[in-house]
């Protein structure tokens, strides 16, 4: 029975990338062992899409405002690597990895079988988290 998905971002400056994804994400990691950090995600969903070009695998982080979002960690030291733009299926920019690459970030149009969390929860769940 599967439980749970672990997602992979490889990068050329992964102590910086954890502390990054430790800022973004507003959580605690575990250690594997030997420093490998594995941090906790929020709820998810997945889905296919068809493509002509190459197959390929996205990440993105959902949010439910992403002008308030970005503003938020803006003001704890993200970058975000493109501004937010429309799509038909929502609002959407990236944040800047160091060492390379970026991870989406985008405010959902569309159905979605994830529970949105009430106003003001992410902040109670984050410092629940950390004491």
């Amino acid at each position: 029975m599967i439980y749970g998905a672990h997602a992979l971002i490889y990068s050329r400056a992964p102590a910086e990338a954890r502390a990054l994804l430790q800022t973004v994400l507003a959580s605690t990691a575990v250690d594997a062992g030997g420093g490998w950090l594995i941090f906790p995600l929020p709820p998810s969903e997945i889905a296919i899409h068809p493509t002509d070009g190459a197959p390929a695998i996205d990440l993105y982080l959902m949010c439910q405002d992403i002008e308030k979002t970005i503003l938020e960690l803006r003001e704890k030291g993200v970058t975000f690597s493109r501004p937010v733009h429309d799509e038909r299926w929502g609002r959407v920019s990236a944040i800047a990895l160091p060492g390379g690459g970026e991870l989406g970030i985008y405010q959902p149009r569309h159905a979605s079988p994830v529970a949105r969390p009430a106003a003001g929860a992410r902040g109670k769940a984050a410092r629940r988290r950390k004491s």
